[in-house]
C-alpha cells in the first residue's frame, strides 16, 4: 500500500480509502454485518486506513462502529463521518446527531468530521449564524474533532468561495477522468492543494460506471493501450497520477473488488501514467460522452421516492440502453420496476412533486429524465403488456 501525507495533521493515509456506502447489503438495504466485517478486517490487512461513512448512510454507522469495537481496530485506522447539515436548525440539533454519530461508532473522537454534502456558501453561512464555529472550537479543544472539513457537491465557481469561509483542515470532492470539469473539478482540487489542504477523492468510478459500466467501445480502446489493466484499475491510476489527491475512496462491495483495487494501489505513483495512457483515457472520455446520457451515480441520496420508483434503476436502465443497446435496456427497466410484481412502479408513475431533486448531490433535474426514461423505455400500453404477460405466466 502507498500512502500520502495529511500535510495539515501529518497522518499518512492510504492512498486507497474505504468508501463504506457500499458495503455488502441485502435487497432490502439491510447490512451483512459478516460479510462487511470480512471486506473491512480485509481491507485493514492489507493496509487500508482511512475509512469513510455518514449519518445518512443507512445502517453504515453502526455496523462500522460494531466490527471497528469487537476487533479492536480504533486506533489502527482512521475514521471519517459526516454531519446532516441539512436536517440542523438549531446548534442542539448539530450537538445531538454528533452524539448519536459517537455512539453508532462506538468511538469518542473522529479523526476527521465533515460537513456532508455543501452545495453553496450560504448552506455554511447559515451554519455559521447558528454558531457553529465556536462548537467546532469547543469539539476540536476536547479532542472529539481531529480535523474537520466538508464534501462538496456544488458549482466549480461556488468552490473558492467555501474554501476560504474557514480554516478548515481537509475536503471531499467528487473527481474522475469524466468530471474534470464538474463540480469543484480539477481546478477546485488544484486550489484547496494550493491551500496546504489534503483532498479526500469521492466517485472516482463514478459509482461504478468507470469499472463495468462502459460502453464495449471504450472497453477495446483500453485493451488496445494495456490488455493486463482492468478499466477500474485505469480510473483509479489516473486519479493517484495526480500529486493533490491524498486518498482515493472506492466503495468496495467484495473481496475481489478490493483484492483488485489494493493491487492496484500498491503502484499508486504521481505522474506515473505515460502521455500514451493519457491519450487513451481522452479517447475513453469521448466514446463515454456519446453514450452516457444521466449523469446519475447510484448513490440512492434521492431514494426512497414517495411514488416508489426505483429511480437510480431506472437511470442505469436508459443508459443502459444507449451503451449496450435498446434491449439490455428494457431488460433492466423491467427488472427495477418490479414489473412482474403485484405492484410495479413505472418512471411514468413520478408526479414531479421534487422531493428527489434536491437532494441529488449531481442536480440531476430527475422529473425531466424520468420523462425521457418514458419516453425511450415505456412505450404505449408497455405496463399493460407485461401485466398480462405475468399473468399468463402464472
Amino acid at each position: 500500500m502507498q500512502y500520502r501525507q495529511d500535510p495539515k495533521s501529518g497522518n499518512n493515509l492510504s492512498a486507497l480509502g474505504f468508501g463504506c456506502m457500499r458495503l455488502p447489503s441485502s435487497t432490502l438495504g439491510r447490512i451483512d454485518l459478516e460479510a462487511s466485517e470480512a471486506l473491512v478486517l480485509q481491507a485493514v490487512e492489507q493496509g487500508i486506513n482511512y475509512f469513510d461513512t455518514a449519518y445518512l448512510y443507512r445502517g453504515n454507522e453502526e455496523a462500522l462502529g460494531i466490527i471497528v469495537e469487537r476487533n479492536d481496530l480504533r486506533n489502527r485506522i482512521f475514521i471519517a463521518t459526516k454531519l446532516p447539515h441539512s436536517r440542523c436548525e438549531t446548534l442542539e440539533d448539530i450537538e445531538r446527531f454528533f452524539a448519536e454519530q459517537k455512539a453508532r461508532l462506538r468511538t469518542d473522537y473522529f479523526d476527521y468530521y465533515l460537513i456532508h454534502n455543501v452545495t453553496n456558501l450560504t448552506q455554511w453561512d447559515k451554519l455559521v449564524a447558528l454558531g457553529i464555529e465556536e462548537w467546532i472550537d469547543r469539539k476540536k479543544r476536547a479532542g472529539e474533532i481531529r480535523q474537520i472539513g466538508f464534501s462538496y457537491h456544488g458549482s466549480q465557481s461556488d468552490f473558492p468561495h467555501l474554501i476560504d469561509a474557514y480554516a478548515w483542515d481537509f475536503c471531499q470532492i467528487q473527481y474522475n477522468y469524466v468530471n474534470v470539469n464538474y463540480q469543484a473539478g480539477r481546478a477546485g482540487l488544484e486550489l484547496a492543494a494550493s491551500r496546504g489542504l489534503p483532498v479526500i477523492i469521492m466517485e472516482p468510478l463514478l459509482g461504478g460506471k468507470l469499472a463495468d459500466g462502459l460502453p464495449p467501445k471504450a472497453v477495446e480502446a483500453f485493451k488496445r493501450c494495456d490488455p493486463t489493466t482492468a478499466p477500474a484499475a485505469w480510473g483509479l491510476r489516473w486519479i493517484w497520477n495526480h500529486p493533490q489527491a491524498t486518498v482515493v475512496l472506492s466503495g468496495m462491495g467484495t473481496l475481489e473488488q478490493l483484492t483488485e483495487n489494493v493491487a492496484c494501489a500498491e503502484h499508486a505513483l504521481p505522474n506515473a501514467l505515460s502521455d500514451n495512457e493519457l491519450a487513451c483515457i481522452d479517447d475513453v472520455v469521448d466514446i463515454f460522452d456519446e453514450s452516457n446520457k444521466v449523469n446519475c451515480t447510484g448513490c440512492n441520496y434521492c431514494m426512497p421516492c414517495p411514488r416508489g420508483i426505483n429511480i437510480p434503476g431506472c437511470f442505469s436502465a436508459y443508459n443502459a440502453s444507449f451503451t449496450h443497446g435498446r434491449y439490455e435496456g428494457l431488460k433492466q427497466y423491467v427488472m427495477c420496476t418490479g414489473a412482474g410484481s403485484n405492484d410495479p412502479r413505472w418512471a411514468s408513475d413520478c408526479v414531479d412533486c421534487g422531493a428527489c431533486v434536491k437532494n441529488c448531490p449531481q442536480h440531476i433535474a430527475i422529473p425531466d429524465e424520468l420523462k425521457a426514461v418514458r419516453k425511450r423505455l415505456q412505450p404505449a400500453l408497455f405496463p399493460h403488456i407485461i401485466r398480462l404477460g405475468s399473468k399468463l405466466m402464472g
